[in-house]
């Protein structure tokens, strides 16, 4: 996924995943923004959300006598439109000009996005009520989409470290050298929750 993520990122494109809660895709969008030392700002779609929270909205200054402009959280590098197909068809339209232009159009007046610019939206594939489905046309500026899915029990538990390690071909010892090292050993109290450790965190 995040190699995807990149991809997408370089051939100024945008990414649909369609995934579970909790796995990571706001982490993703704020490391993205990071590494790229850019802006990151997250969208949750709801009914109720209008375009204008998307985009910006224009307000008079009676100070200045005049129409200020006042930028959306679309005006970021990263932006993570989350549960996209939560807000009505009206306010996704909102997403349409930016991202196959790079640009926003408000009361006529055109105001271009900073380089780089991905939009990673998301899907809740297990819940579908109260939700809008995406149009083709609409899915177009999206073309790549992942699931991950969600990480099994034991490797939640596992440390993340021995569970790279496990994933790249290296399991850790045999079975019976592990009950060994888990035993219990009267002379240091220490070295046996060492020991119990690395066994509860080996990988599968």
């Amino acid at each position: 996924m995040v190699r995807l993520a990149f991809v997408a990122l370089l051939a100024e494109g945008h990414l649909l995943l369609e995934d579970y809660p909790g796995t990571g895709k706001t982490s993703l969008a704020r490391a993205i923004a990071q590494t790229i030392q850019g802006e990151h700002h997250r969208i949750q779609f709801t009914p109720d959300l209008l375009p204008s929270d998307v985009t910006g909205v224009t307000i008079y200054d009676q100070r200045a006598q005049e129409f200020e402009f006042h930028k959306g959280p679309i005006f970021s590098n990263v932006v993570l439109a989350d549960e996209i197909n939560r807000a009505s068809p009206k306010t996704q339209s909102a997403l349409l000009e930016v991202m196959e232009e790079s640009q926003v159009t408000v009361d006529g007046i055109t105001h271009a996005v900073t380089p780089p610019f991905i939009v990673i939206a998301t899907q809740n594939p297990i819940e579908q009520a109260g939700t809008y489905r995406l149009p083709e046309a609409q899915t177009r500026p999206l073309p790549d989409q992942d699931l991950a899915g969600l990480p099994r029990p034991r490797e939640h538990r596992a440390d993340p470290r021995q569970r790279a390690e496990g994933q790249g071909g290296h399991r850790g010892p045999p079975d019976h050298q592990r009950r060994q090292r888990a035993a219990p050993d009267p002379g240091s109290r220490s070295r046996c929750t060492s020991s119990r450790r690395s066994t509860s965190t080996s990988p599968p």
